[in-house]
């Protein structure tokens, strides 16, 4: 069943020596292990994605994944600090403010790893601290 098994997300990219510098020095992942000509970055909640190289990165003009975070706000900071950029959106479903929607319940920001993937960053309002 496939509702009880973890999923993992994959982050295709064009150079995997950039993407790695991006991800690493950027945005602070820590890899787990390099497997396969790619590198696989762990997280919370046993989950982990899959960096890979391939002609493809960066041609899906939707959010690639997204982490779940407590405070996107401090996350947002945090990221700027290190030199990720955050996208501004003005649409008549998202209006962003700082780089930061606020959407019913949820709070997301929006950035472009260096392969052009679009990341994500999900606050749920919902959820105790």
């Amino acid at each position: 069943m496939l509702q009880k098994a973890p999923m993992y997300s994959y982050i295709p990219v064009k150079d995997l020596s950039r993407a790695r510098n991006f991800y690493e020095h950027k945005v602070g992942l820590v890899p787990k292990e390099e497997r396969l000509g790619g590198v696989i970055y762990a997280f919370g909640d046993h989950t982990a994605c899959f960096m890979y190289p391939t002609e493809h990165a960066g041609t899906n003009e939707a959010s690639q994944a997204f982490w779940q975070v407590e405070d996107v706000e401090r996350e947002v900071a945090d990221l700027r600090k290190r030199g990720v950029k955050f996208e501004e959106y003005d649409t008549p479903q998202i209006k962003t403010e700082n780089g930061i929607a606020a959407v019913g319940k949820v709070k997301t920001a929006w950035f472009k790893d260096s392969e052009g993937n679009i990341m994500a960053l999900v606050q749920r309002l919902d959820l105790p601290h």
